[in-house]
């Protein structure tokens, strides 16, 4: 008997959610036969059989949340198609997971966390389980507060001041009213009070609730009016308005904006993007927009950090995450050691992220490990714009249209002159946590200087 694991799906995967089997208990696979479909907060992927069988056992639900090692299924290996039992002679097949919307029996054996695994444990994530064997805290008793009430560290170590019992939930008049931070979320409660509530972990703060408001403040209730048109959130349009709303409430954005003079760049790239061109590639300002980025954040290492609890982490690698357009919406895959690639290398790298992201190719580690993004709104684009940061870098650059415009430049006499130039306008946000403004500043005033002088090898 084969037991079919979760895989690693990427370097800072440790879980996935199982969001549809493919195959059913009984069923006769070949090897490399799609097993499973995983979720995870990177990208989808599907689960190939590791060998040829009989589905014997599926060991969890669709809509599972399940960890890094965690056994999904048994295989039966060796048997075929013409070996396998007949339908009249097998024995009755094991029913097939329950849904998790058809399975309120589950959920309701744990009256503290709210949602089971389908082993029977409470929903915790690996680093929760940590927390709780190194606090002595029983994982029984700690309330879940994220999603599908799945068990986090912070209500481990809640839970651990707390005495180790459930955590209280707060009355509904309480999750609005200034003062300090509720424990943990209320039985209930909507996906944005949960975030709020998880984001304010110190006390002395209650932040806004998204779609419900603050303090005497609220937002009207809906009502739904002929030719109105209301769209569930996707998957990974729910992922985007979390993230975003996490960025917003945990980094102090601050936005400030250059203006640049493309006229040298430009001038560099139509003699150049014929030649590329017949090689298959896409000459862009992108792409030296990337290629300044990197080396401006080498010479400007506090653009390229994280920030810890109570301390913050100056990361080694420059890995530049770049904002495309998927089938399933705004995808940032991640071009790994951007410093260390010259324009030809970086134009090669966007091509073929942004090709395999349209096609929904993109894969996990493609979108992992960033330490810096930039956003290029295309064509359509607008003057500028300040961008939410990408979690958990400290700073993202947002590149704006390039429009024609008169500017004053020195001639060869020295005099000054007028001139059509095409000009960019770009805007840096970054988390004043960590970044002060006089880094911030010196970062992209080098941006602008190498984009200026066109300083690159093409």
């Amino acid at each position: 008997m084969i037991d079919v694991t979760m895989p690693q799906l990427g370097e800072s995967v440790s879980e996935g959610t199982i969001t549809k089997w493919r195959v059913r208990e009984g069923d006769v696979v070949v090897k490399d036969q799609p097993l499973v479909e995983i979720a995870t907060d990177k990208a989808d992927s599907e689960l190939p059989s590791p060998v040829s069988g009989r589905i014997a056992r599926l060991l969890v639900n669709e809509g599972d949340v399940v960890a890094v090692k965690m056994a999904l299924c048994q295989i039966e290996e060796g048997v075929t198609a013409a070996s396998a039992p007949s339908p009249k002679s097998a024995a009755p097949a094991a029913a097939p997971p329950v849904p998790p919307a058809s399975a309120p029996a589950a959920a309701a054996q744990s009256p503290a966390t709210g949602s089971r695994s389908a082993t029977g444990t409470p929903l915790a994530t690996p680093t929760a389980r940590k927390a709780a064997l190194e606090q002595s805290v029983n994982i029984d008793d700690v309330r879940g507060s994220g999603d599908r009430g799945r068990i986090t560290r912070d209500d481990v170590l809640r839970a651990k001041d707390n005495g180790n019992g459930p955590a209280s939930a707060p009355s509904a008049a309480a999750a609005y009213a200034p003062g300090p931070a509720p424990a943990a979320a209320a039985p209930g409660a909507t996906r944005p009070q949960q975030l709020a509530q998880m984001i304010n972990q110190g006390g002395g703060f209650v932040p806004p609730i998204p779609g419900v408001g603050y303090g005497a403040f609220k937002v009207p209730a809906y009502r739904q009016k002929d030719g109105d048109q209301v769209i569930p959130f996707t998957r990974r349009r729910r992922i985007t308005a979390d993230h975003m709303t996490y960025s917003k409430f945990s980094s102090p954005h601050v936005v400030t904006v250059a203006e640049v003079d493309l006229h040298k760049a430009s001038r560099l790239r139509e003699a150049n993007k014929d030649r590329y061109k017949k090689e298959g590639l896409a000459l862009t300002m992108l792409a030296f927009a990337v290629v300044a980025t990197a080396r401006a954040i080498r010479e400007n290492p506090p653009l390229n950090a994280r920030v810890l609890d109570d301390a913050y982490v100056l990361l080694k690698d420059i890995n530049i995450g770049v904002a495309v357009d998927s089938p399933e919406g705004l995808v940032v895959p991640v071009i790994r050691r951007a410093d260390e690639l010259g324009v030809r290398g970086i134009v090669r790298a966007i091509d073929d992220v942004a090709k395999r992201a349209k096609s929904g190719k993109i894969t996990i580690d493609d979108l992992s490990g960033a330490t810096f993004s930039v956003s290029n709104p295309g064509i359509k684009g607008n003057l500028f714009g300040g961008a939410i940061i990408n979690q958990p870098n400290v700073g993202i650059l947002r590149m704006g249209e390039i429009q024609k415009r008169v500017v004053v430049v020195e001639g060869p006499d020295g005099e000054d002159h007028m001139a059509i130039h095409p000009i960019m306008f770009m805007a840096l946000s970054y988390d004043h946590r960590v970044v002060d403004g006089v880094a911030a500043n010196a970062f992209l005033w080098r941006v602008t200087e190498v984009l200026e002088k066109a300083d690159f090898e093409v």
